[in-house]
């Protein structure tokens, strides 16, 4: 009898890399001038167009985050500082122009108290976004540790969020906001690392305001958090521009300055948008690559201009000089 040929095996495809791409952006410092210019002849408050020129960097992106500082109150009475009370509008805009995720845990998370907690948790959720760094009751953080975990492309990232305090107003039992404390940071990353993510991600206010270099505080803190286990570490709250520290295994972002506000002096005015790709290797390494985008607050419109508009633009020359202090200030390591 004529034997059939046994098919030849199909080859084992090799495996490949997974990849998730980040977009981190700095604090929205509402102040209200702001307000005024996303109100509409209709009357809502549509800020999407501040954000026009940036909103590719945060759209393309697999996953999108942002440091929130104040509270949507509705109550029509919108303040800014030192209580920051912001139309709900600012949520639904930074879902539309692709935000995904925002960051509570600042020194204005109790800027309406309780109730201000509660409602701007409660608007985030109707607007999709998600949150993290403050809580409605105890049971809601305990029910995670304070952990936001998302899969992207297959890549599991864990997200934290603390600050370092809320400008002396007491966070009331009930509510939460995760304050910089290394017992219970700890205790959050052992609990991060048992769900075995890829990556661990912690955003945090710290520092001091309008320092352009990062503090000694800063500097062993985020020490104590890479030996807990964080890959990335996002630092909000100075206000200005500071460096970075940055290789294949690691990000430490010390602050991204305002992404938007109404602050007009010199190092204020802008802020860094930073992308992150983050690789998982076929043997389950991570590696990390970090560009560094400028983005500078252009009048009139509160208009965010990432470097490759404004440099196209005629701009005055507090923008030039913004150029020239992010440059120098990470040593010439930017996009």
């Amino acid at each position: 009898p004529v034997s059939t040929p046994e098919p030849a095996p199909e080859p084992t495809p090799e495996p490949t890399p997974s990849s998730v791409t980040l977009t981190l952006a700095g604090d929205l410092v509402m102040h209200t001038p702001l307000n005024d210019e996303a109100l509409t002849p209709e009357g809502e408050y549509d800020y999407a167009p501040i954000f026009e020129d940036v909103a590719h960097y945060v759209a393309d992106a697999d996953w999108a985050l942002c440091c929130f500082e104040g509270a949507f109150t509705g109550d029509g009475k919108w303040t800014g500082y030192p209580l920051f009370h912001v139309p709900d509008g600012l949520a639904y805009s930074l879902k539309e122009i692709g935000f995904d995720q925002v960051n509570m845990a600042s020194n204005h998370a109790m800027d309406a108290w309780h109730e201000g907690i509660v409602r701007t948790l409660d608007v985030l959720d109707d607007a999709g976004l998600e949150h993290v760094g403050a809580y409605r009751t105890q049971a809601e953080r305990d029910e995670n540790n304070g952990i936001l975990v998302e899969e992207l492309n297959g890549i599991s990232i864990a997200f934290l969020n603390y600050t370092y305090g809320t400008n002396g107003i007491p966070v009331p039992a009930g509510v939460e906001v995760n304050l910089i404390d290394t017992a219970r940071m700890a205790a959050d990353l052992a609990a991060a690392r048992r769900g075995a993510p890829d990556c661990v991600a912690v955003c945090i206010h710290w520092g001091n305001e309008y320092e352009r270099r990062e503090n000694a505080v800063q500097r062993h803190l985020a020490q104590f958090l890479r030996r807990h286990g964080a890959d990335l570490v996002v630092g909000s709250h100075p206000h200005v521009v500071q460096p970075f520290d940055a290789d294949s295994s690691h990000v430490v972002l010390y602050s991204l300055g305002n992404f938007v506000s109404n602050q007009r002096r010199r190092y204020c005015d802008g802020g860094l948008v930073a992308e992150i790709e983050a690789v998982r290797h076929p043997d389950g390494r991570m590696s990390y690559s970090l560009e560094a985008v400028p983005v500078w607050v252009a009048m009139p419109g509160y208009r965010v201009v990432p470097s490759e508009v404004g440099d196209t633009m005629a701009l005055p020359e507090a923008y030039a000089l913004f150029r020239e202090d992010v440059a120098e200030v990470l040593g010439g390591a930017y996009k």
